[in-house]
């Protein structure tokens, strides 16, 4: 199996599998009416709901099935920032979020709202102190992940959720990438999660909301689903996305300590194999099968690509993709190395020999890529009375810190090298590549086109 693409979508759960097509039969018919195919498919999508609320830990009552994880919340923002709108309109977010959340914060602010992004350290991880320092008179809502999708940090719910609940806060807590492994502790007050993330159906979200807690759902007034999500309910996908979730966690255990000790080895062998490659996110509290790493002076499409072809699917946050020309919003705010980067989401059932293929084509496919993008010639090199200055205007990264790297040399210990580059990318992976390699970032100041990058030579 050469899919590493878990975190994005887990292959299909053999239950779940069998679990759509056991009830593709039974679970066709409409569970609100009361003839007999009704109350049918009723108790189905009742089972499907008690054994869901089981396995977050919350009362079935309080649990709904979505269209989808995003839309559970865009309808989890939106409903509690409506049901406390005479506290305020603040919300508050941390910077890793997933872009559901983000975009859920800026129709509030494109709505005259407030929005407070909590920052994170290197490892991609808030301090609970920095909610506290954020809640305000009018903190109507704050949210936290309960880990990344990008890099996998776990992050300290309960902690965070004690500082809210102190403050009479809601905390919505995004828990896609971490139910399958387990319950969320902590008094949250709101959470959302996505069954495919877990080997469930596409097209099943889950959002709870706790007793107590003020809620007004959005959009026309439905009956389904306490009002929370409208339209008739898929229930052959919902009662597969519940069967899926109570089998996982049974295997979770288990599969956990197999997947740590995979992904510690590809933590400890990447650098050993590959030359300049930072690996990013807390080394210890992460989810079992998540490593990410950044290559310097590689186009992440292109690696991509590279390993596509060589039988691997994994993913990137990389800056250096043609589809979005900027910066991971999680590998900015975490202030790490985004050009080259690679996410390995290792799915249940990976075999010890998957892993050992991957490292044994790795660095050839880094190699190739690296080789593909080497630095135009000496002619973008200009020397002047203060520094060395590096024209990298119009090229996108990782061209310009592969130009800083081949000239650094060429000035003496203390020397400054200019860099001029209009790829926004550059703001971080400069600095990046400044700390990974032992040179100090002076700074950047404007220019007449992009920005001019500031580098002095250490050693």
């Amino acid at each position: 199996m050469g899919y590493f693409d878990a975190a994005s979508a887990a292959p299909l759960h053999p239950i779940a599998r069998q679990a759509l097509q056991a009830s593709l039969d039974e679970g066709w018919a409409d569970p609100a009416r009361l003839y007999r195919e009704g109350r049918r498919a009723r108790v189905l999508l009742d089972a499907a709901r008690e054994a869901a609320a089981e396995a977050v830990g919350c009362r079935p009552d309080e649990l709904a099935f979505t269209s989808s994880g995003t839309r559970a919340v865009h309808s989890g923002i939106a409903g509690a920032l409506a049901g406390r709108r005479r506290v305020g309109r603040h919300l508050i977010v941390s910077a890793v979020e997933h872009s559901s959340v983000l975009h859920s914060a800026e129709l509030l602010e494109a709505s005259g709202g407030t929005v407070t992004q909590v920052p994170v350290d290197r490892a991609g991880r808030v301090k609970p102190s920095a909610y506290g320092e954020a809640l305000r008179a009018d903190t109507a809502l704050a949210c936290l992940q309960s880990a990344n999708h990008e890099v996998g940090t776990e992050q300290p719910v309960a902690e965070v959720a004690e500082v809210c609940r102190a403050a009479g806060v809601p905390l919505l807590v995004d828990a896609a990438q971490s139910l399958g492994w387990g319950p969320v502790d902590g008094d949250w007050s709101l959470l959302t999660a996505s069954a495919h993330k877990w080997g469930g159906p596409s097209g099943v979200g889950l959002l709870v909301v706790r007793k107590g807690v003020r809620f007004a759902p959005q959009g026309p007034a439905d009956e389904r689903e306490s009002g929370r999500a409208a339209g008739f309910e898929n229930i052959p996908a919902i009662v597969a996305a519940a069967a899926s979730l109570r089998a996982v966690r049974a295997e979770a255990a288990a599969e956990a300590v197999r997947l740590r000790e995979l992904t510690e080895r590809i933590r400890a062998r990447v650098p050993q194999l590959v030359p300049d490659v930072e690996v990013v996110g807390d080394p210890v509290r992460r989810l079992p099968g998540v490593v990410t790493f950044s290559c310097l002076y590689v186009d992440g499409e292109a690696l991509l690509h590279e390993l596509d072809r060589e039988g691997f699917s994994v993913s990137s946050g990389s800056s250096c993709t043609s589809s979005t020309l900027t910066p991971s919003h999680v590998l900015r705010a975490m202030g790490v190395l985004s050009e080259g980067n690679v996410r390995v989401s290792l799915p249940a059932g990976v075999t010890e020999e998957d892993v050992e293929r991957f490292l044994t084509v790795l660095p050839g496919a880094v190699a190739t890529v690296r080789e593909k993008l080497g630095a135009p010639g000496s002619e973008a090199v200009v020397r002047e009375a203060d520094a060395l200055v590096v024209d990298s205007l119009g090229k996108r990264c990782p061209i310009p810190v592969i130009e800083l790297a081949k000239v650094i040399g060429d000035v003496p210990v203390g020397g400054l090298v200019r860099v001029l580059s209009d790829d926004e990318a550059a703001r971080l992976d400069i600095p990046a590549w400044c700390e990974m390699r032992g040179q100090e970032y002076v700074g950047e100041e404007p220019a007449d086109k992009g920005a001019a990058y500031l580098i002095r030579r250490v050693s």
